[in-house]
């Protein structure tokens, strides 16, 4: 299986708005003048005014004014909602540049976080919608080869099944309740290819 490392942009604003407040400054602070942002520009100004204007709604929210508090969250939402625009744009920077990602989203002053993408399993075996039925899908080598397809309770011992043109197989009459491992191999023009890593299931 093939791991694909993306390092990603994490942006986590904080719910109370002199927090927030804080936070976007540093994040504007950080983008201007950033050359990883030469367009930036123009959305750090929007953040700006918006930042200015929630300061200004916060501090007559403090007053109890009638309609303040709302006032004051609807530009705190409309200051949230440009900050994560920006983040996208961070975020388009760091997959432009896979390289130096890392350092391009935290000199955004944003954080940053690996998930491990996963790739599809190159051989899976599943149980079929009929009992003792198990079907399974590997992944195909060549436009023609064909598949010699093996089962086994106890690892040791295998039982060949009908080869196939297709990198996908059922075979049936297994016992329910029983680990059965299974493996599979190519054969192409060159010849055959090696077994397969086994995968097992548990039939039903």
């Amino acid at each position: 299986m093939t791991t694909i490392h993306r390092t990603i942009a994490v942006l986590t604003l904080s719910t109370k708005v002199p927090a927030l407040i804080t936070q976007v400054q540093a994040i504007v602070e950080s983008v201007t003048g950033n050359p990883a942002f030469p367009n930036a520009a123009p959305l750090l100004a929007s953040i700006t005014s918006a930042t200015a204007a929630l300061v200004a709604t916060e501090t007559t929210a403090q007053t109890k004014v009638k309609g303040a508090a709302q006032a004051r969250d609807q530009k705190r939402a409309a200051l949230v909602t440009l900050v994560h625009q920006l983040k996208g744009d961070v975020q388009k920077a760091a997959d432009a540049d896979p390289a130096n990602a890392e350092p391009v989203i935290l000199g955004a002053g944003l954080a940053v976080r690996k998930p491990t993408a996963r790739t599809k399993a190159t051989f899976v075996a599943r149980r079929g919608t009929v009992s003792g039925v198990a079907q399974l899908v590997a992944k195909a080598v060549a436009s023609r080869a064909s598949y010699e397809w093996q089962y086994s309770t106890d690892g040791k011992t295998w039982t060949s099944t009908p080869v196939t043109l297709q990198s996908r197989t059922t075979i049936e009459n297994l016992t329910p309740g029983t680990t059965y491992t299974f493996r599979y191999r190519p054969v192409t023009k060159a010849g055959e290819g090696d077994w397969s890593a086994v995968t097992t299931l548990v039939m039903s």
